[in-house]
Formats: C-alpha cells, sequence, structure tokens
C-alpha cells in the first residue's frame, strides 16, 4: 500500500518516502474498467439516480394502468376505466384523493378528478403520458441515428463530403423547429404518436450532427487512430470500433437532451392542435382540450402539468448524470468521508512509525 501524504513535504520529511500524489478519487478507480468506473459516477449523482428511479416509476405506471391499445392489439391495465369510458360524475367531477392522514384519507374512485363529460383524468393522464413518452424516445433514436451518421461522415473524411453534408445541416437548421413540427403535425398527427415521433425526429438531428463532428475531426487525429490505419483497417471499421465508441459519452448526453427538448416539443404542438388529435391524446392535447375550464375545474390542468415537468426534469437530471459520468475532465471533491479515511490513515501511520533520532 502507498503511502498517503497529505502535506507538502517539510523540513521533517523523512528521506526515501517518496509521496503519493495520486488523487483520492484517482485511487477508488484504480483496477475498474471503464464501464465500472462510468457507472461508479453516475451513481454517486444523486439527483440523476433519483430521476431514474422517478421516471422509471411514471414509465411503469403510464404502461400497466390503462394498458397498451396498438393497431389491432388490446392489453388491458390495472386501473378499473380506461381513457374512452365515461363514467357517471361523483362531486362535480372533483379528484377523490386526499393524502390528508385522517378519517378522509385515500385514493377514492377518481383520484385525479374528471372532466365535464365524466372521462376519468387519471386514465387520460396515463394514456397521455403513454403517447408523449413514445414520441420522446422515438424522436430519440431517430434523431441520434440521423445526427450520429451525418456528423461521423462529415468529421471523418472532411474535404467536400464535410462541406456537402454540413451545408445540408445549416440549411435545415435554419428552419424554425416549431413551424416544421406544425407542418409534420398537421400532416401526420392523427396518423397516431409513432409517426409523428418518426417525422419529428427527421427534423431534430442537426444539433447532435454537429456535436459528433466535433468529436470526430478531434478523435481522427489520435495515435490509435493512425496505428488502425497502419495495420490495414477500413475506414468502416475505424469509424465504428475505435473512434465512434470513444464519442459516445457525448452521444448519450446530446440524445438524452434531444429527448428533453422532444416532449416539450411534442406538448407545445398539441397544445396548439397540430401534434396528437382525438380519438388519441397527449399531455399538451389534455391541457390543450380543457384550457376553457381552467378557473372551474383547475385539476385538469394539475395533473397533465406535473407529468409534463416530471419528466423533463428526470431526462434533463439524468442527462447532467451521464455527462459528469463519461467526461473525465470532470472534475468531483472528495467526500468528507474519503477525506476523514485518508486523515485517520495518515495518523495511524504516523503514530506506528519509529520514532528516529
Amino acid at each position: 500500500m502507498s503511502e498517503i501524504n497529505l502535506e507538502q513535504p517539510g523540513p521533517g520529511h523523512t528521506p526515501g518516502v517518496v509521496p503519493d500524489e495520486t488523487s483520492i478519487e484517482q485511487r477508488e478507480t484504480q483496477g475498474l474498467s471503464q464501464g465500472q468506473i462510468v457507472r461508479k459516477r453516475f451513481f454517486r449523482h444523486r439527483a440523476a439516480v433519483v430521476s431514474m428511479i422517478v421516471l422509471a416509476f411514471v414509465v411503469l405506471l403510464a404502461f400497466t394502468s390503462v394498458g397498451l391499445a396498438l393497431p389491432g392489439i388490446r392489453i388491458p391495465g390495472w386501473w378499473q376505466w380506461n381513457w374512452t369510458e365515461t363514467p357517471e360524475l361523483v362531486d362535480n367531477g372533483r379528484p377523490t384523493l386526499n393524502l390528508v392522514p385522517g378519517p378522509g384519507f385515500g385514493i377514492g374512485v377518481h383520484p385525479f378528478g374528471q372532466d365535464q363529460v365524466g372521462h376519468d383524468i387519471f386514465a387520460v393522464v396515463m394514456r397521455g403520458a403513454q403517447q408523449s413518452l413514445m414520441i420522446m424516445v422515438i424522436v430519440g433514436v431517430v434523431g441520434t441515428v440521423i445526427g450520429v451518421l451525418f456528423g461521423a461522415l462529415a468529421g471523418f473524411y472532411r474535404g467536400w463530403v464535410d462541406t456537402v453534408l454540413m451545408r445540408f445541416t445549416d440549411v435545415i437548421i435554419t428552419i424554425p423547429y416549431i413551424v416544421v413540427g406544425a407542418v409534420v403535425g398537421r400532416a401526420v398527427g392523427g396518423l397516431g404518436a409513432a409517426l409523428l415521433g418518426i417525422f419529428l425526429g427527421l427534423f431534430s438531428w442537426m444539433g447532435l450532427a454537429r456535436l459528433v463532428r466535433g468529436e470526430f475531426l478531434s478523435l481522427r487525429e489520435r495515435e490509435f487512430v493512425d496505428a488502425a490505419r497502419v495495420s490495414g483497417a477500413s475506414d468502416r471499421r475505424i469509424i465504428f470500433k475505435h473512434i465512434l465508441p470513444n464519442s459516445v459519452g457525448v452521444i448519450i448526453v446530446a440524445a438524452t437532451l434531444l429527448m428533453a427538448s422532444a416532449i416539450l416539443a411534442e406538448t407545445a404542438l398539441s397544445f396548439l392542435g397540430y401534434g396528437v388529435r382525438f380519438p388519441d391524446t397527449s399531455l399538451g392535447l389534455i391541457i390543450s382540450e380543457n384550457q376553457a375550464a381552467f378557473a372551474t375545474r383547475p385539476w385538469l390542468f394539475w395533473w397533465p402539468g406535473l407529468f409534463i415537468i416530471i419528466i423533463a426534469l428526470c431526462v434533463n437530471f439524468i442527462g447532467d448524470g451521464l455527462r459528469d459520468a463519461f467526461d473525465p475532465r470532470q472534475k468531483k471533491m472528495p467526500s468528507p468521508k474519503a477525506l476523514a479515511r485518508a486523515a485517520a490513515k495518515k495518523a495511524s501511520k504516523a503514530f506506528s512509525k519509529p520514532a528516529t533520532s
């Protein structure tokens, strides 16, 4: 075990003892693989871990409560109502959820309340969360694939390939995203959330492509790429086996931020009437359909708005955690426990060392 020297060597420094200049954080990651280091750094990010747990709970709640309704497939959930049923109004549609300890504590038959017609808002919000989450994931996957492809080719080959791809990217990025979304939503919004997500993903890859291009321009000049090229590796192998794995941190972080912006964009489009449309629903559409009842039934806005905020914040916090985990330049101060352990270890060694004249 190497000796820890937390102080600068002074006049009383013992000759022949080489101070250990390795930081506490570096010492804690010695002998670990890159994946283990990333996982350890990520789970130290408390906000990211809590957000991951909350997002997993939201996804599980949304997809198990009211079931799934896909073309030709209908899987029921455990909740007694679905988003199309109109049961009788209870207490003028007020929420029956009561979390205050006492005799009134309970969930009730309609915890999120009902609208004017009688739809159970819990079931409607769960269906809206399903559609919004589906669009978020599809936009993230489609945008990431296209962005990585354009950025990798432009950064690796440079020259006229870089010029053509980046000028095309500049042309697409000048078109306002909300305008593109409105046109796309008006054309395919009524055909389902999946198709809407695919078309939105086709116009959301430009920022990620620029990030990937910058990473490839930097990594292609590294020694391991020159070694692979000298050994006879093809361009395809160099891109996918050598450069792309070293860019995965930037790609994952950018993809999470893209997904967070996608759910906000879908909410805005659905609120304006250009996103998911009846007979289906989404979180933005729920707010849009009930905006006239804001003064009389405010709970129709509380729940879809709360889920929009929760999902967007969770994805952003997860992206922050992944950024800190993948970026080796992110320095973190040692925890008080680590500093206390190091100080105690130094003190025990000082006491156990024989006195010298």
